[in-house]
């Protein structure tokens, strides 16, 4: 049985992967609060999608990406605390733009989604 390719399923689960990656390369280099944030939202992206994906109604769905999408720019935010502070040295601009590809996704499914409910 094959699983059908859902491409925001696949960009957040590989995200949140590279992140838990990233999370134990930051901890060795001793940065532990901003990288726990990180990692916390960072996974709860994927969580809020395979939730939405089994949502029980269009508002419902709706809800759940939304949830994803303030996941998503929080992950941005802690990113780019890390990039700017410059308190590790690690280039991050790799995750900045998968993260800013997440997000531009995320924002139209929620507004298509929004926009079919309210016609």
């Amino acid at each position: 049985m094959s699983k059908k390719s859902n491409l925001i399923q696949d960009k957040s689960c590989n995200f949140a992967l590279s992140i838990i990656a990233l999370y134990k390369n930051l901890t060795e280099q001793k940065e532990f609060i901003i990288s726990k944030q990180l990692l916390r939202c960072s996974t709860s992206i994927g969580a809020n999608i395979e939730e939405a994906i089994a949502a029980q109604s269009k508002k419902d769905f709706i809800s759940k990406m939304s949830i994803a999408s303030k996941e998503s720019r929080e992950a941005k935010y802690w990113l780019r605390l890390l990039d700017d502070s410059q308190f590790v040295k690690f280039d991050f601009k790799k995750y900045l733009e998968e993260i800013n590809e997440i997000i531009s996704i995320i924002t139209a499914i929620v507004k298509t989604s929004q926009s079919k409910l309210n016609s």
